[in-house]
């Protein structure tokens, strides 16, 4: 799966995935060269070995106040 467009969701998936690897999942790459987990984490990421999903967001303004409506 390709990187997400979006730099905020690319950071929050690597975050997520080097959390994950802190608490003991094994790395999808080889970390010969590689320590922190940020960094694992993020070449895991360019290389599309992670899957995510993002959530989906409304795009028109009436989908929007539907939205609020309902909460």
């Amino acid at each position: 799966m390709a990187p997400p467009e979006s730099r905020f969701a690319f950071v929050v998936v690597v975050a997520r995935r080097a959390r994950q690897l802190q608490m003991g999942s094994r790395p999808l790459i080889d970390t010969s060269r590689l320590r922190k987990h940020t960094r694992i984490a993020r070449e895991e990421l360019i290389k599309g070995l992670l899957d995510f999903e993002l959530p989906v967001l409304p795009q028109t303004a009436e989908e929007k106040e539907t939205k609020r409506r309902k909460s």
